[in-house]
């Protein structure tokens, strides 16, 4: 009895270590601030969103001014002048609607913009993931910096500075 009970517990544990799982925890966040390229990528981003918002703001600031002028000569203006007055601010209002969701909007320029300039800086990083998870022999890789909350991780299941050697970039802690 006693040696089939060892055999069992032999098997079992043989059966769980043989199903362990590899994984490795990284921090793409801190891998990207790393790369010079992607804080080019991102300020070239910051600047160009910057001048569409200056775009947008000054045709607001038009827009602002219509508003007033109107308020002021609305008394003195005839029906039909008031109703073209009307349809000028709705159409400028339109226009201004239509910038920002053109800029910003979900698949704007902004998102086009990023996309263009950021993507391949993100897939050299996914590409240098892949083959450390392949080499290393990992069953997943968690990312700990958005979407998924790691409430606790050993250090030394960080791989993010091998993926920043990987792409050939010094760490220096």
């Amino acid at each position: 009895m006693t040696r089939f009970l060892f055999i069992v517990l032999l098997l079992s544990s043989v059966a769980w270590s043989s199903s362990a799982q590899r994984y490795a925890i990284i921090d793409t966040k801190y891998i990207l601030n790393k790369i010079p390229e992607y804080k080019d990528a991102d300020l070239k981003i910051k600047y160009v969103s910057e001048q569409w918002q200056r775009e947008i703001d000054n045709k607001q600031a038009f827009l602002d001014k219509m508003y007033k002028d109107f308020d002021v000569e609305q008394f003195m203006l005839t029906d039909d002048l008031k109703k073209k007055r009307e349809t000028e601010i709705y159409n400028k209002e339109k226009e201004v609607r239509d910038l920002q969701k053109k800029r910003f909007g979900y698949e704007g320029d902004l998102f086009k913009e990023r996309a263009r300039i950021v993507k391949p800086i993100q897939d050299k990083v996914y590409n240098a993931i892949q083959k450390i998870a392949v080499a290393r022999g990992y069953d997943f890789i968690l990312d700990k910096s958005e979407g998924i909350t790691v409430i606790f991780a050993d250090p030394k299941l960080d791989k993010s500075d091998d993926i920043l050697r990987e792409l050939g970039i010094t760490v220096i802690k």
